[in-house]
């Protein structure tokens, strides 16, 4: 993985170098360690109650990202308010998050990723917490994801709230996407907590 040096922010190029080599190290794991870093994430979010909360939103996991469905499951048969993103059409970066139902029909979107058809969506600021897909996060709760800016544009409100900040963010990773250090970018909003495989990680005195 790709190492920084006395707190040096990455340049362009080595964000690019470090998607590649975290993205690299995903696909490396087998399905037995996938399995073990999913039972692992869920034992810590249970121990640190982070399904106490009426309104939480999820992703669905893409590709080799660490598998955040057993936690969802968990929240479904606790009877929690369970929400997951919708992509916003082309030239929109603003999400809404659907409420997952027995009723409504599955599909996928535009990037491959399935979403959920509820008639029943809201925006970001209705939910108690949202869990985050992310790259890389540093020991400020600063985020590296993939680069199209969702999050960050439907969270954007978050940047001026000083209080009653809602959603509370909740970056979800393996514990070896840990890094010293990541640029912070003007239109970027930090996370309260990262929770891994490993660790549960709080940046802020929100939970």
């Amino acid at each position: 993985m790709t190492a920084f040096a006395g707190g040096t922010p990455l340049s362009p190029m080595d964000k690019t170098t470090l998607r590649r080599d975290i993205r690299a190290q995903r696909r490396a794991l087998s399905v037995h360690e996938t399995r073990a870093a999913a039972t692992r994430l869920l034992r810590l979010a249970l121990r640190h109650r982070l399904l106490r909360f009426r309104r939480i939103g999820f992703y669905l996991p893409l590709g080799e990202e660490i598998d955040l469905i057993p936690l969802l499951n968990s929240a479904l048969w606790l009877r929690r308010a369970c929400y997951l993103p919708v992509i916003p059409k082309r030239g929109a970066r603003r999400m809404w998050f659907s409420r997952i139902n027995g009723r409504d029909a599955w599909y996928q979107n535009r990037f491959g990723i399935f979403e959920h058809g509820a008639a029943e969506r809201v925006r970001a600021r209705q939910l108690d917490v949202l869990f985050v897909p992310l790259v890389a996060f540093d020991t400020q709760g600063n985020r590296l994801g993939m680069g199209g800016g969702y999050y960050d544009t439907s969270l954007a409100y978050l940047r001026t709230r000083r209080t009653f900040r809602k959603p509370k963010l909740i970056g979800v990773a393996y514990d070896f996407q840990r890094v010293a250090t990541l640029p912070c970018e003007p239109w970027d909003v930090p996370l309260d907590a990262v929770l891994t495989d490993r660790a549960w990680y709080r940046f802020k005195k929100a939970f």
